[in-house]
């Protein structure tokens, strides 16, 4: 009997050393196991962040690409005006010098001759004139002289309107600034006009200036 319940005791030692290391042995596994779910979830968390970095970083991209087209386009237009600026500048220079040379008189002489051409077609008389000189631009290329006018005529209606029509249509350019209309009593209608013209340079022109330092002058 002593020999039995020895040999059941060391049995049961031996069951309960066995069941102490598989116990330790499943505390390590769990250990090793919870380790790896720790570890697996940390790379699921890195992965998940360096995901919504990256579309950050695509969405910050895309529209940082988009405003810089959009930059882009808005200096286009910006610039499309200034395409053939050197064409436009010669066309325009070439332009104001085809102006000047053939609608700008040199002489105040000029003026009045060509207001003596218009008047004797129309059948109107030119009753008096006052003018004023006034440099402008003066000493700078394309400097002109402004003649500015006050001249009064007389005539029919009629002739009087023609006359003003063919001022504004004529080679020699007219600004008219002003209209006064007076009727008479013998039919015949007053017309008071204020004009405005330029004189170009010219030996013409420098000299109508030295010869009229005053202000003014005046013509019949």
């Amino acid at each position: 009997m002593s020999t039995t319940t020895t040999t059941r005791t060391g049995f049961a030692e031996n069951v309960q050393g066995v069941t102490a290391k598989a116990h330790a042995l499943m505390t390590r596994l769990n250990l090793y196991y919870a380790g790896v779910a720790l570890l697996a979830l940390i790379n699921l968390y890195l992965l998940v962040q360096i995901a919504f970095t990256w579309r950050a970083a695509r969405s910050q991209d895309a529209t940082a690409l988009e405003q810089q087209a959009v930059s882009m386009r808005a200096a286009e237009i910006a610039t499309k005006p200034l395409e053939g600026l050197d064409d436009k500048l010669s066309k325009a220079t070439a332009d104001s010098d085809t102006f000047y040379a053939k609608r700008l008189p040199t002489a105040y002489s000029e003026v009045l001759a060509e207001l003596g051409v218009l008047t004797k077609q129309h059948g109107v008389k030119m009753a008096r004139g006052q003018y004023v000189y006034s440099p402008v631009l003066d000493g700078a290329a394309g400097a002109l002289t402004e003649v500015r006018m006050d001249a009064s005529f007389s005539g029919d209606y009629r002739p009087l309107v023609l006359f003003i029509n063919s001022l504004e249509r004529d080679k020699m350019f007219f600004l008219i600034r002003g209209v006064t209309l007076a009727g008479q009593s013998t039919g015949t209608v007053g017309l008071r006009l204020s004009l405005t013209t330029y004189l170009r340079p010219g030996k013409g022109a420098a000299a109508a200036i030295k010869a009229d330092t005053v202000t003014g002058g005046e013509a019949r």
